[in-house]
């Protein structure tokens, strides 16, 4: 037991320590940012002092949450744009948005953005048009993705001041991405996956001091919801720069584990300098993250079988096999874990042939190699997850999200292999929990009720998709620090380790069913200091 007094314990609380513990800890006891004692109020007292006591009013403390796959930067910015989460038609997107240029006074010339439109939730369902925006917005470009990020909704003055309209009348779709036309052929201002590019990579950038608003607005959101820890899918090296200048500036109160976005500047600097292990232990790059696939909801993810609701498609491959078995290899060769998006039943056996080729052919390991998502995957290829080690990412926010329309994408022979994180789990599987913010809340708590609630989409009902609440916290938290090799030194709340952790309103193990999505943040630590408190907290001296 060390020597000097902790700096902080904490008392008469239920601790979850996720570090196989058979029943709750009472007490802990924090030093130096780490966790130095454990245990009942007895065992933590006698080895203390003069540190600082709270006592936590009985409130649950769990280790700190690891969102193993969300977008930060992105999460900012749309804290930042037009909301469209839940509008019931075009019309009331309209709406919204003439709402927000409103409030926010933008200028005339400048680009309404917006995100979060689903055209599962229209009745009846269907893609809008460039039209639903025109009469409204006739000269202000409007660009508004898609809840998933697969697709992006366009007006005309926002395709005229890129592709140009007639130019992409003339283009044929991408082999990655799909151009919605009407019948006559004339694009309708939907564009899908590798389209987008056709009008994203024409709007001006967001500034420099746009994109660090956007930042400092995504860390007070986090903290806020209990998250210590945070996978980037898919970083650039300005991005990088900016975690960077940030901790310098003790203004980044996360622990960020940045996935390289693809082959290009980032890739080819950190193969040839290694890996960024910063030492504030807040930023790690080690790890590239690729695409095989779209999303489902735009019909974008590579099945193997025909959409139910569109049986002359069954989406597409964003790489062929040799391209994507050479990235891969590239990636192995150096030394980069490969995390690799997959959602549909075609794109997860993809990408498990070229984790298993690689493993077999490469003279570099393919470390802990992931697929983000696994969001279908065909019963023959479940044990494959245990059998090559691959982790599978996965949100389970997706499974009430898409509940009323992935049924009709896959129809009934084959959802029973859709969100079925229970049978990935049990076929092998480590499991690790996010969110896809802003595809989805970034809130950890809704993504454990979302895996251990019994839903129509997530199978659950047939047994499936649902998780005991104990492997649900263990995938949101030591799951997701395994999936960055970071398993030692957080994940748990154990001595030794580093001091990140939850204070939680109710017993997020024990409160009924019903009212779990009810519990709230109280505090978040890291590093054995509070980065979100609500005033009530600390509950007493």
């Amino acid at each position: 037991m060390p020597s000097s007094d902790p700096d902080l314990v904490l008392h008469n609380a239920q601790i979850y320590t996720v570090d196989g513990r058979d029943s709750p800890a009472s007490a802990l006891a924090v030093r130096d940012g780490r966790f130095v004692a454990v245990g009942t109020a007895s065992e933590v007292s006698a080895a203390t002092s003069d540190a600082r006591h709270i006592n936590a009013g009985g409130r649950c403390i769990v280790p700190g949450f690891i969102d193993a796959h969300a977008h930060l930067e992105e999460l900012g910015l749309s804290l930042h744009r037009a909301d469209l989460t839940a509008a019931d038609s075009p019309e009331a997107v309209v709406e919204r948005l003439r709402a927000f240029v409103a409030e926010r006074d933008l200028p005339e010339d400048a680009w309404l953005r917006g995100h979060g439109w689903d055209q599962n939730e229209w009745a009846p369902p269907h893609f809008p048009t460039r039209h639903d925006l025109d009469a409204a917005f006739p000269e202000r470009p409007v660009w508004l993705t898609r809840t998933d990020v697969h697709a992006g909704w366009a007006n005309t003055a926002a395709l005229e001041a890129t592709v140009g309209l007639s130019r992409l009348h003339d283009l044929s779709s991408p082999s990655g991405g799909d151009i919605h036309r009407k019948d006559d052929g004339t694009p309708t201002g939907v564009l899908v996956d590798d389209a987008m590019a056709l009008v994203e990579d024409q709007i001006p950038p967001p500034s420099e001091s746009k994109r660090d608003r956007a930042l400092s607005t995504a860390l007070r959101h986090t903290t806020a919801r209990g998250i210590t820890g945070l996978h980037d899918a898919g970083v650039d090296l300005s991005t990088i720069r900016r975690f960077r200048r940030f901790i310098e500036e003790d203004a980044f109160p996360l622990r960020m584990y940045a996935m390289i976005d693809g082959r290009g500047d980032a890739f080819d600097h950190f193969c040839k300098e290694g890996p960024l292990h910063h030492p504030s232990g807040r930023l790690d790059v080690e790890s590239v993250k690729f695409f095989a696939d779209g999303a489902l909801g735009s019909r974008g993810a590579a099945l193997l079988d025909p959409y139910a609701d569109a049986p002359e498609t069954r989406g597409f491959l964003l790489q062929d096999d040799e391209e994507l078995r050479h990235n891969v290899m590239a990636a192995a060769a150096c030394g980069f874990q490969v995390n690799t998006h997959a959602i549909g039943d075609r794109a997860n056996r993809q990408v498990l042939n070229a984790y298993e080729d690689v493993m077999q052919r490469s003279e570099h390991p393919l470390r802990r190699p992931r697929i983000e998502h696994a969001q279908i995957v065909a019963p023959e290829d479940r044990a494959r997850f245990g059998t090559l080690g691959v982790i599978a990412s996965v949100q389970p926010g997706f499974g009430p999200s898409d509940q009323n329309w992935a049924p009709a994408r896959l129809g009934a022979s084959r959802l029973p292999h859709a969100y079925a994180w229970k049978r990935l789990r049990e076929a092998g599987a480590a499991l690790a929990f996010g969110s896809d913010a802003p595809v989805e809340p970034i809130d950890p708590i809704r993504s454990i009720h979302a895996a251990v609630t019994p839903r129509a989409a997530s199978g659950s009902a047939a047994g499936r998709g649902q998780l005991s609440r104990a492997a649900a916290l263990y995938a949101q938290t030591q799951g997701a620090a395994y999936a960055a090799f970071q398993e030692d030194c957080v994940g748990s709340i154990t001595a030794g380790k580093k001091a990140d952790f939850v204070v939680l309103s109710q017993d997020l193990m024990t409160v009924s069913p019903s009212r779990l999505l009810d519990t709230d943040v109280v505090a978040t630590y890291l590093d054995g200091s509070p980065v979100y408190a609500r005033p009530d907290w600390p509950a007493g001296q």
